[in-house]
């Protein structure tokens, strides 16, 4: 289900989505701004979060302020309750006092932030200063109007009115276009591509002849020169026949090699002419392709303006009283940015079920002409979005891996075009442009580079290896990107073809991803960057190096709402001289309850390599959830470069309890860079897989903790656990691990009661150091053939074991100073 990414909030001052490399906030009411919006109301001051006030008077007004321009309060007077007011004011000042417990020590406030030392960035990273303008400093200009700030009162008074996009139902295209003259049209197109396939046919013909003659006579020239020395080296001495046979057999030899070695060559330099050629056709076809959808996209703009001179070309009759609809332009657009943002335009793809429906109706037939196509797919299209939606549905519900193709399909049909791209000579980018045209969208066709297979954060984008192309259709009164390659994803669930007639459809299941579809410019920023820099779609347009150093996120990223917790995180996160970096990941609230996180660690330049010194890197992560935010503690257990996997999976309790195996999808992945490492890294014990603290058994089974909230425990030589059961649960057990040694040793140290709703885990530590303990449990009465989830020493203690469900884990540190 696609669902708004609630942590993407608006910009009180533009109404714009805030992201968080652009952010200010949250302030007052969890308020937040872009960094350029970030000035006073008043008299359009640069702020910043030591410099803005809020109103103190009016709580409903969340708008920023500087010193001198923020609401002041009026004369007031003195009454009873103003004594203790005047008495703290008068009370002498001192700077003796220091809570040490909340401030720290003198030293520690002296050597903050505000001292200039160094402070650690999120990544854990501390080598960087921190500092702020010097007052003093020329270059950092206070209180000056730039051109932003000349919008601002525009941009509250859109605050006040904006709304999502409007859509303006429409006649379909049968109305105001024959059928017949658009595929008249299209047989002229054909006719023009014929022509121009033919002229390449015969160009590379004329080359393959070049280079066969070429050869031809270098091996003619080659082989006569190589005849002549045999024959020189013969004349010259009496040789004996023994001889001869050698000089025979030797030249026989040159003469193999040197064929060798031109069938070689022959072939690299066809390879190479065949590829520049190649390069030239899709040059070449590519122009032909905007000329012809230009061409289209005229001919339908001309009946659609002829048909609204004489009948509205308009359904819906709102639309004919107060504001007139946008109409939908003649010529294509300059690129800039949208003005609305997907979720104003759709919160759900349920809303295209209809169009949708449609789409994967059409699949199911093959079409003949692009116009039997596009008419089936739009004849009962109202908007331009549902022209758009239900051409990516047709393209996404193809699954190429499953179609057969007769070798004589036309280049120039659907069908055609299909093949080819299954076979790497067409491109979905050219299709989807083509389709557009028929339906009289405007799109274009970008090309750049993009973070696809092969990718790992931290790659430089240097060569052509990461090329790629996507398209921008205009709707919704805007260019909007559209990936139909990256958005189709099928899942066939059905073991035979379809069957015909009713419900044919219902053994099929089409799965594919939504984010692609109309994708908001700053989340499609952090998969793809053009070439052209107005074709980011964003109002502040980043580099090539910035789009390297982005966070390395995927589609399910932006899908589930998450967002990261910290500021400056880039795709390389540097650890600190102990080797430890965190990444803090925070879920929208909605999804807390279902959200399941998993990761990998390996080796950076290595797919083999899961292991350090025989231990799982695995081991070297801390995964805890604490509220909204799921953390990836890293440990480095060398110096080197790591990669780290965060992978998650929405899922409900009652079917993670079922036991069955859960897909997890990658959302995001960083380099994790260790530079220097101080200290010898030790595992952590050898627990079951998964996340750290209690907050799995409560979203699992309701098991609230009372005694200890967080993941990681100080303790004495003792500890006492204790959790609150919100419904019964029977069959607790908990087992205890240490590195080195083994876990049936540590059994006799661990105890459990229950006590009506309450149930106490009792350890006895037999020695200090660090602990791991899992707890399993299963609901009274519920199904006993549970397996123990993701447990790595599933076989290393009794069979009652796998009846039950891990419930959650502690990491525990006992000494005899805690």
């Amino acid at each position: 289900m696609y669902r708004p990414n609630f942590y993407e909030s608006t910009c009180l001052r533009c109404s714009e989505t805030v992201y968080q490399v652009d952010r200010v906030g949250p302030l007052k009411d969890f308020t937040f701004f872009h960094s350029g919006c970030f000035k006073c109301v008043h008299c359009g001051t640069k702020l910043t979060l030591k410099t803005y006030f809020n109103n103190q008077h009016k709580q409903d007004d969340k708008e920023v302020y500087c010193s001198s321009h923020v609401p002041k309060s009026g004369p007031g007077h003195l009454d009873q309750t103003s004594v203790g007011i005047r008495q703290a004011l008068n009370a002498p000042r001192t700077n003796k006092f220091v809570n040490e417990q909340i401030r720290g020590t003198r030293s520690e406030v002296d050597g903050g932030p505000l001292g200039g030392s160094r402070q650690s960035t999120p990544n854990g990273y501390g080598g960087r200063e921190i500092s702020s303008p010097s007052q003093n400093d020329s270059d950092y200009k206070y209180g000056r109007f730039d051109a932003s700030a000349l919008h601002i009162a525009h941009a509250l008074k859109q605050t006040e009115i904006q709304k999502a996009y409007n859509k303006a139902r429409e006649k379909p295209i049968d109305f105001y276009l024959a059928r017949e003259e658009q595929a008249h049209l299209e047989m002229k197109h054909r006719k023009e591509e014929d022509d121009l396939y033919r002229k390449f046919a015969s160009k590379r013909a004329e080359e393959d002849r070049k280079i066969q003659d070429e050869f031809q006579d270098e091996w003619e020239r080659e082989l006569q020169r190589l005849t002549h020395k045999f024959e020189k080296e013969l004349a010259t001495s009496r040789r004996s026949r023994d001889e001869a046979n050698i000089l025979t057999m030797r030249h026989e030899q040159q003469k193999e090699d040197l064929e060798k070695n031109m069938t070689l060559r022959r072939s690299k330099k066809k390879e190479s002419i065949t590829r520049k050629m190649l390069e030239h056709e899709r040059y070449e076809t590519a122009a032909l392709v905007d000329r012809q959808s230009s061409e289209m996209l005229e001919l339908i703009s001309a009946r659609r303006s002829e048909y609204m001179q004489s009948e509205s070309i308009f359904l819906d009759d709102e639309f004919s009283e107060g504001a007139v609809p946008v109409e939908y332009p003649l010529n294509a657009p300059i690129p800039a940015p949208p003005a609305v943002s997907k979720f104003q335009i759709y919160t759900d793809p349920i809303e295209f079920e209809d169009v949708d429906r449609i789409a994967i109706s059409v699949a199911q037939e093959d079409q003949k002409t692009f116009t039997d196509l596009v008419r089936q797919l739009v004849g009962r299209c109202t908007t331009d979005i549902e022209k758009a939606r239900t051409i990516f549905r047709w393209i996404t519900v193809k699954n190429l891996n499953a179609m057969h193709f007769d070798d004589d399909l036309r280049g120039d049909t659907p069908m055609g075009l299909l093949r080819g791209i299954k076979y790497g000579t067409e491109s979905y980018h050219v299709l989807f442009k083509r389709l557009c045209s028929y339906a009289g969208l405007h799109c274009v066709v970008i090309k750049g580079y993009s973070k696809s297979a092969g990718y790992q954060p931290g790659v430089k984008f240097q060569d052509s290896r990461f090329r790629n192309s996507w398209n921008a259709v205009y709707v919704a009164g805007a260019w909007r990107f559209v990936q139909c390659n990256w958005g189709a994803r099928h899942l066939v669930n059905a073991k035979e073809a379809p069957k015909q007639g009713r419900g044919k459809n219902d053994s099929l299941r089409y799965e594919y991803d939504d984010h692609y579809f109309l994708t908001d410019p700053r989340e499609f920023i952090y998969e793809f960057y053009p070439l052209q820099e107005e074709w980011q779609l964003l109002k502040r347009p980043i580099t090539l190096r910035e789009f390297e150093n982005l966070p390395f996120v995927r589609s399910l990223f932006f899908r589930y709402g998450l967002h990261f917790a910290d500021e400056g995180y880039g795709a390389v996160v540097f650890t600190d001289d102990t080797g430890a970096a965190t990444v803090r990941i925070a879920m929208p609230t909605d999804m807390q309850s279902c959200l399941i996180f998993h990761y990998n660690l390996k080796f950076y330049d290595s797919d083999e390599e899961l292991s350090y010194d025989g231990v799982s890197l695995k081991r070297f992560v801390m995964q805890s959830v604490i509220g909204n935010i799921v953390a990836f503690r890293v440990h480095a257990p060398c110096s080197g470069a790591f990669l780290l996997d965060i992978f998650a999976n929405a899922v409900t309790p009652q079917e993670y309890l079922t036991g069955e195996p859960m897909k997890f999808k990658s959302v995001c992945k960083f380099k994790i860079c260790c530079e220097e490492l101080q200290t010898v890294m030790v595992p952590l014990p050898d627990c079951a897989s998964g996340e750290w603290g209690p907050t799995k058994a409560t979203r699992l089974f309701g098991l609230i903790p009372i005694t200890h909230q967080d993941p990681l425990i100080f303790a004495g030589r003792s500890l006492d656990l204790q959790f609150r059961m919100s419904r019964p649960l029977t069959d607790f057990m908990a087992t205890l691990h240490k590195n080195g040694i083994e876990e049936k040793k540590l059994a006799k140290y661990v105890t459990h009661s229950t006590l009506d709703d309450i149930v106490t885990f009792i350890i006895n530590f037999p020695e200090e150091g660090q602990y791991g303990l899992d707890i399993y449990t299963r609901e009274l009465g519920g199904p006993q053939h549970h397996h123990h989830h993701n447990n790595n020493n599933s076989s290393s203690s009794s069979g009652e074991k796998h009846l039950l469900t891990h419930c959650c884990k502690y990491l525990i540190n006992s000494s005899k100073r805690n």
